[in-house]
């Protein structure tokens, strides 16, 4: 074991400083807890003359991020630059080619080249540590790759946006509608300028399709995740879901079936009982069910420079203990084919709200089409009466198939009575 550990940062963002900052306050309790010195020796960033708030005299400095992966003195690069392409994946292959370690928190870099990293990780011996790329401050890659390694896993499911989960607690605590809950939070740093990705689904995404590679043993395919955001959710479906006794969460959700690997992230349905449907704000929940150990939860921060440099800090000092484990729990080599269980087969209960006219045989008009598409109706809300006015019908189904939902749908679209596109949105009876 090496008496020093020389650590290059690319990406000198928030977590990029609140790693230097961790790897400098805390030093020689990371010295007694991983047997050597782990030390920054090189940086780099797009800025040299930026304030950060903290002293990079001392290291190296170099404008390429890939150049430094070249050429900086160091055992590990720590990749904090973000994309799924361009810099960050030439930085990240040049590092592994000369045979260092790598560290980062970009899932969708990973969602995009994971395989290939881990392939050329093993074959040069290196590290792939990404503990900081899924649900930020959570030991979720350890525990899975780790402490559930005796564990078949048949299912994984949790709440992996911090953004998603602040917008959806804020709109159900004021009543407001998305779109000012989203500026609030554009306004206190929660969500991007650009929040396309957080509200789209897509960042939840990357992360679900790096917990199914692990969880599964099957190659990172991102491109069969089905992605729905929360973008069309109101406080009028969040004041209904209440009242059912339910509240409604973005989640990402991976399934082992007889047909294949579910993935899908869209806004679910969750009991009131459930515990992940406590979890609030800007936190994060994954869910594992494991044949041996039954059902574990962790909860946490999942975003922020604290949370997410923590868990940076924890696969470096992984490293500095020798380890070198394989980057999705099995060789790559052994990871199969997504067997992809579609979308369309899958099973469930849904909340449905329309929008229709309120006149005689609406009623009938929908519960026919329900009937005749083989949907069982487990409860309805219409409240009040309002002829010749447009008013929501709220409608709970039994367990039934996706493809007869979307079905049903397509009928009610094409109903002169419905005045508005309907909603839908899946059940998860956790």
């Amino acid at each position: 074991m090496k008496s020093t550990l020389k650590i290059a940062i690319a990406g000198l963002g928030t977590v990029g400083v609140g790693t230097v900052k961790i790897l400098e306050s805390s030093r020689e309790l990371l010295k007694a807890r991983s047997g050597c010195d782990v030390t920054v020796t090189a940086v780099s960033a797009r800025s040299k003359g930026k304030d950060r708030g903290v002293e990079l005299s001392g290291y190296a400095w170099f404008d390429d991020a890939a150049e430094m992966a070249r050429e900086a003195d160091a055992d590990v690069f720590v990749e904090l630059v973000g994309g799924s392409d361009g810099i960050a994946l030439e930085s990240v292959k040049a590092a592994l080619e000369r045979g260092l370690s790598v560290v980062t928190a970009n899932k969708a870099l990973l969602a995009a080249h994971g395989v290939e990293l881990a392939r050329l990780a093993e074959a040069k011996g290196a590290h792939l540590g990404y503990e900081a790329a899924v649900a930020g401050g959570i030991p979720i890659i350890k525990s899975m790759r780790e402490g559930l390694a005796g564990n078949q896993i048949d299912r994984i499911y949790g709440i992996l946006n911090g953004t998603c989960n602040y917008i959806l607690t804020k709109m159900e605590a004021t009543g407001e509608t998305f779109g000012a809950v989203l500026e609030e939070a554009q306004a206190k740093g929660y969500a991007e300028a650009d929040p396309t990705f957080d509200v789209g689904g897509i960042d939840t995404a990357h992360k679900l399709s790096l917990l199914a590679a692990l969880g599964f043993g099957v190659e990172v395919n991102f491109d069969e995740v089905t992605v729905e955001g929360i973008e069309t959710i109101t406080a009028e479906d969040i004041a209904y879901a209440r009242e059912l006794g339910y509240r409604i969460k973005l989640l990402g959700v991976a399934t082992r079936t007889a047909l294949g690997i579910e993935q899908r992230v869209h806004p679910c349905l969750v009991p009131l009982g459930a515990p992940i449907a406590a979890v609030d704000d800007v936190f994060n929940a994954v869910v594992v069910n494991g044949d041996a150990v039954g059902q574990a939860t962790f909860e946490g921060r999942g975003a922020g420079e604290g949370p997410t440099a923590s868990a940076v800090v924890s696969d470096l000092v992984d490293i500095a203990r020798g380890a070198v484990l394989p980057t999705f729990g099995i060789a790559a080599s052994a990871l199969e084919p997504l067997k992809v269980s579609a979308m369309e087969h899958h099973e469930g209960a849904y909340y449905l709200r329309l929008q229709v006219i309120d006149q005689p045989g609406v009623m009938a008009a929908i519960t026919v089409i329900l009937a005749e598409c083989g949907v069982s109706i487990d409860s309805i809300i219409q409240r009040g009466r309002a002829p010749g006015e447009s008013v929501p019908v709220v409608i709970l189904t039994h367990e039934t198939k996706e493809s007869v939902m979307m079905t049903a749908l397509e009928q009610f679209r094409d109903q002169d009575a419905v005045t508005a596109e309907p909603q839908l949105i899946r059940i998860e009876n956790f």
